[in-house]
């Protein structure tokens, strides 16, 4: 295997990784009587490789379209992996907020319908605020998880999730055609301007 197919690959590989993790994080809660260390490391390692296949790509120019979107479908699916390691184990917890949880779970779902609608696919931004809420869950899910506390942290991750998903909303909204890696709602803005400037030449 060339260096370059190896490059093309490892980004690849993490995105996988990261979206096996949801469905080995619900046999972990189902089977093992004490999980919390596994739960620990396979949080971590999700943020991790979440972190890692963006930063692969662009250093090594592997990065694609089907990259990014892969790259938030697999987000999408870890992150479901996580809610439910969370029900199963402290459901009480999410009971006292499950009115945020329906608002960011019903906005996740609004968008992606939203971006099918306009762009036949699914929208694939990473900005700064998602990124923030990539840590905040991480940090919230391992404190709960592991050390039953941080109930607060969880809080503040699902109020953040909502902004982001209303941020990804005015995204979509304003940009006339699909556009990856978007990092703030001035830079979607930017773009639609030039993009409309474009098309009336």
């Amino acid at each position: 295997m060339t260096r370059l197919s190896v490059r093309h690959a490892i980004p690849w590989l993490l995105v996988v990784f990261r979206a096996l993790l949801a469905p080995l994080m619900f046999a972990a809660v189902l089977t093992i009587a004490e999980p919390q260390p596994w739960l620990g490391a396979m949080i971590v390692s999700g943020f991790l490789s979440d972190v890692y296949d963006g930063i692969l790509a662009r250093r090594w120019g592997t990065e694609t379209a089907s990259l990014r979107v892969a790259d938030s479908i697999a987000d999408t699916v870890f992150y479901l992996g996580v809610l439910a390691a969370i029900i199963l184990r402290h459901w009480p917890v999410l009971r006292e907020r499950i009115w945020l949880l329906g608002a960011l779970l019903a906005l996740e779902a609004l968008r992606m319908a939203f971006d099918w609608m306009k762009y036949r696919r699914m929208a694939s931004y990473h900005s700064y605020a998602a990124k923030l809420w990539g840590v905040l869950l991480a940090t919230a899910t391992v404190a709960l998880l592991c050390f039953d506390r941080g109930y607060w942290l969880l809080t503040v991750a699902l109020c953040w999730g909502i902004v982001c998903d209303l941020e990804g909303l005015l995204m979509s909204a304003l940009l006339p055609r699909w556009t990856h890696d978007v990092k703030t709602l001035r830079r979607a803005i930017q773009i639609r301007r030039e993009l409309l400037a474009e098309s009336v030449r």
